[in-house]
Parts: structure tokens; C-alpha cells; sequence
């Protein structure tokens, strides 16, 4: 089951695209879509030049010495990936965009993300890249002659709630590089909430609905409305984005970034009416223990 309409949420196209699979008897121009797909897939969307390109393993791939799944290896220890994806990446942002480009998903928690750490301390990058090839999990869902492919942003048997939500901040839509990284940088984007077990707001796209490129402020960043807690005692968090730039020119359309206030339950309606009236879009609510 999908979480929400797909072409709102910014995923209908990996919805509606069925998975590629390579078949007995395909011809060159069928193998050559397989091959794209894969530099598709395990480069995360980004542009990959011709002098970049594995030509040895494509030919492998094209006179069947090869399955698909070794060609997804070979690729994925390639220099070109290596270069984009270990090399300049922090650790943590390497292993969740790997889960994402070899397994469909996000990390399901920090305990894989400490096995896989583990892995590149002990044995090195290659070693890494089999760990995820190798899996039974790579082997259950795509077996030897499929294309890697997103599931993530679906619910699965067996798989924890709260990582499919991940997948979302990770999975941006079809025009989206991983290479060039989010509005954060190259830092991780799901680490946090891997170490903490809590799941991610779900914010559409930039194309469906403003705020969609929400991001957790420093704590610096916060702000506080009222003295203290009303007299019930509750506090609320609002996460507000999507506010307009208040440049004096009033040219500028860019979102500025986003803002946390504290806001004591006596004066949440008060305050829910100002956000909107100064075009700010609330991203949750949520109360302070």
C-alpha cells in the first residue's frame, strides 16, 4: 500500500514504472535500457559522463557472462561511485544513500548503519557494497536479472513504520540528484532519527504543496511565544516553513528557512491564526514533555 496519493507525495512516477528486468532473448536495444537503468538506479539520478562509464562490465552484461545483479556490483564499487558517494560523503550520509541505491530504502535504524560502519572499519569499501549485494534481502527482492528499484515509500511486512517516513525525506521526486545532496548538503538526513527511532514529517514536493523542503533548525534557530506553560501545564512545538522573503524590493520568492516556537495551549489558536496570516505553512504540532 502506498502512503498517500503517489503523485502528490512526489513518488508516482517510481510508483507507475514498473520494475526492469533482464530476459532471455532481449535484444541489444532491451539490454541497453537494463544498463541505463542501473546507472540510474545506483547513481541515485546523477549524471554520470561516458568516460565514466564501466564499459568492460557492460559488455559482460550484454554477452550474458554477467547477471544483472554482478553488473549492480560492479558498478556500485566502480570509481565513479566511489568518488561521488564515499569518498566526499561523511559516513553516515554514504551508508543511508547506499541503503537507498542498493536496497529500495532508507536505513531501517542505527543498528544497520553500526553494521555497516563496522564493515568499512574492518574489511573496507568493497567489502561494504558486497554486504548489501550479498544480502537476502537484495536477493528476495530482486533476485539475479532486476534492476534494483524503490520500496521504501511503501509499508512492508516487516519492516518498522517509522523508516518508510524516512524514505520520504530521502526520496524528493524524479528530477531530484542524490549526487548534488538535499538543502542540508552532503550531511545525513535521517541519521537523527535512526538514533532516536522517530519518524520523519512527510512533506510533499515543491511542485505539490509549499513547505516541502522543511528542515529540523539548530537549536539556536528556535523561538519562544509566552512566558511559560499555560495553566494546564502543556507546551506545544509548531514547525512552521514556507515563510516568504520579507526583502524590501519584495522581488525575492525564496522560502526562507523554517521556524520552531513553543507555544503554552492557551495561545495555540492565537497563534495557528498569526502563522497563517503571515503565509507560513505549519509542518507539525507536537507537545513538550
Amino acid at each position: 500500500m502506498t502512503f498517500g496519493p503517489a503523485s502528490r507525495l512526489g513518488v508516482a512516477r517510481f510508483e507507475e514504472t514498473p520494475p526492469v528486468e533482464l530476459l532471455p532473448g532481449r535484444s541489444e536495444e532491451e539490454v541497453n535500457a537494463v544498463i541505463a537503468a542501473v546507472y540510474r538506479q545506483v547513481f541515485g539520478n546523477a549524471y554520470l559522463m561516458e568516460s565514466e562509464r564501466p564499459y568492460q562490465s557492460e559488455t559482460q552484461l550484454k554477452s550474458g557472462d554477467i547477471s544483472v545483479r554482478e553488473f549492480v556490483r560492479q558498478v556500485a564499487k566502480s570509481d565513479a561511485y566511489r568518488s561521488r558517494f564515499f569518498d566526499t560523503c561523511p559516513r553516515y550520509r554514504y551508508t543511508e544513500l547506499t541503503t537507498k541505491h542498493l536496497l529500495g530504502r532508507a536505513p531501517d535504524n542505527f543498528e544497520e548503519t553500526k553494521y555497516h560502519s563496522g564493515i568499512l572499519d574492518t574489511e573496507g569499501f568493497g567489502a561494504d557494497i558486497d554486504a548489501y549485494i550479498d544480502s537476502d534481502e537484495y536477493q528476495e527482492k530482486y533476485g539475479e536479472m532486476t534492476v534494483p528499484f524503490y520500496t521504501g515509500y511503501k509499508t512492508q511486512t516487516g519492516k518498522n513504520m517509522v523508516g518508510f517516513t524516512r524514505m520520504f525525506k530521502m526520496l524528493r521526486g524524479a528530477s531530484s540528484s542524490d549526487y548534488k545532496g538535499s538543502i542540508i548538503g552532503k550531511s545525513a538526513e535521517v541519521y537523527k532519527s535512526s538514533i532516536q527511532g522517530t519518524p520523519l514529517a512527510v512533506v510533499a514536493p515543491s511542485d505539490a504543496t509549499p513547505g516541502w523542503s522543511f528542515q529540523d533548525p539548530a537549536v539556536s534557530a528556535r523561538s519562544r511565544h509566552g512566558v511559560g506553560a499555560s495553566e494546564g501545564g502543556k507546551v506545544f512545538r509548531v514547525e512552521v516553513t514556507a515563510y516568504r522573503s520579507k526583502a524590501v524590493n519584495r522581488v525575492s520568492k525564496f522560502r526562507r528557512s523554517n521556524q520552531v516556537y513553543l507555544v503554552p495551549l492557551d495561545r495555540l489558536s492565537d497563534e495557528y491564526k498569526r502563522i497563517h496570516r503571515q503565509g507560513g505553512v505549519i509542518a507539525s504540532i507536537t507537545p513538550v514533555s
